[in-house]
């Protein structure tokens, strides 16, 4: 078999998988495809899911690039080492693009210029292509999530004057921040707080606060503390305001916190170009979770166009070796970390939390929107083209150890969502 049509098998392959999973199964296609015929149910499969991403992944190679040029959003904070990093450093041209990472202030900002076409691919919190592509909290755009940037890295930060406070139920009456209404941070300082009994719309005052003025806010008194991305806890620490309470691997071991996500429109009007970016995303990443490496990302990410940061702040947020602000030196390698697989079950868990908050009224198919959005089977085979090794399955079950340990099962987000006494839902 010569090598187009082992691509061409390989792409039929993928297509098929694709509607097997939208449509539940051998059974499920044969009775839509004889109810409808079989070109629309094509059409209507590549309505649902980019069918040109999926045939582009599954490619080893891709094909003529349909434009080398990318302008790619981010937010100046390290969960977005990935996608920063692979400029400076060479990744991107590594599989024939030239890339420019364009810094945005507020994440309203990076999901405004995505939406309308100012970028090309864009940093993202993982929440936010799940709540655009469902039309919450902004116009409903079809997005997909083929990577997760970064895996930890956050901490909860309060001010400096509340180093007495031991638990959450100490902070009823604080006032905090979170960088958007659509993020992991959100989610989980509301887990945190609602765990011990703290209702995070009646007891706390929560609102949305840009990264990169946290740090201000803090010294101001705005805030008491905030649920935040590094560097923005640890330049507490350094700037001695704040002190890092708790990290949120503490929280959830291995979450998910920011994403590499594009309008579905870009990824099938130019999957080569889509299957070349997503693969200097991930070869950046496995570069990054290497962590000998961390030093020298470090060193690439703080200039002022990038990251603009002490090089000391970002080396202790990226090895983990680093003062907590109070009086001890901690050694948390996983602190960050660098895993670009989503799961499905990540997406189920974040859509729960959206829907447990009041974020989502309608009712939705958890596991469709997340086979929509996340796409896990892409991302495996990219991951596995490049030699790099891929889990098997596209959900887990995920674990939280935080005060009552509870084991997430995707497959019951309802059970799931019933067991908290502190609920709008």
């Amino acid at each position: 078999m010569s090598g187009s049509e082992m691509d061409t098998r390989l792409a039929q392959v993928a297509e098929r998988a694709v509607e097997l999973a939208v449509l539940g199964g051998r059974q499920g296609r044969r009775a839509f495809v004889e109810r409808v015929g079989a070109a629309t149910a094509g059409a209507v499969l590549a309505s649902v899911f980019p069918m040109g991403a999926a045939r582009a992944l599954a490619q080893d190679k891709p094909g003529p690039l349909e434009k080398r040029d990318l302008k790619i959003g981010f937010i100046p904070i390290t969960c977005a080492t990935p996608i920063i990093m692979a400029e400076p450093m060479g990744f991107y041209k590594k599989h024939g693009l030239n890339v420019q990472v364009l810094k945005a202030s507020s994440w309203a900002m990076i999901r405004d210029i995505s939406i309308n076409g100012e970028t090309d691919a864009t940093h993202m919190l993982s929440p936010m292509p799940l709540a655009i592509s469902l039309g919450v909290g902004s116009q409903s755009v079809p997005y997909v999530m083929p990577a997760v940037e970064n895996i930890n890295g956050q901490a909860i930060t309060l001010h400096a004057k509340h180093k007495g406070v031991k638990t959450a139920a100490e902070m009823k009456g604080f006032k905090f921040g979170v960088p958007f209404d659509y993020s992991m941070h959100n989610f989980l300082l509301r887990y945190v707080l609602a765990e011990d009994g703290v209702d995070p719309d009646r007891d706390v005052q929560i609102r949305a606060v840009p990264p990169p003025e946290m740090v201000a806010n803090l010294r101001a008194g705005n805030l008491d503390g905030y649920l935040a991305p590094d560097p923005f806890n640890q330049r507490a620490v350094f700037e001695e305001v704040g002190f890092i309470y708790m990290l949120s691997k503490d929280i959830w071991p291995g979450h998910p916190c920011c994403a590499f996500a594009a309008k579905r429109e870009f990824v099938e009007k130019m999957p080569n170009t889509f299957k070349a970016t997503l693969f200097a995303i991930l070869d950046a990443t496995q570069y990054a979770r290497d962590r000998s490496h961390r030093k020298e990302i470090a060193a690439a990410i703080a200039p002022r166009n990038f990251l603009n940061q002490p090089v000391e702040v970002l080396e202790q947020v990226l090895t983990g070796v680093f003062p907590d602000g109070l009086g001890n030196t901690r050694n948390v390698p996983d602190r960050i970390d660098f895993d670009p697989f989503p799961y499905h079950s990540m997406a189920v868990w974040i859509l729960t939390q959206m829907k447990r908050w009041g974020y989502l009224k309608a009712d939705v198919s958890y596991r469709k929107v997340a086979e929509e959005v996340f796409l896990a089977t892409g991302c495996r085979e990219a991951m596995r083209t490049l030699g790099q090794k891929a889990p098997a399955g596209n959900a887990v079950k995920h674990t939280f150890a935080l005060g009552k340990t509870r084991v997430f099962d995707p497959d019951k987000p309802e059970d799931y969502m019933k067991s908290f006494a502190i609920r709008r839902a």
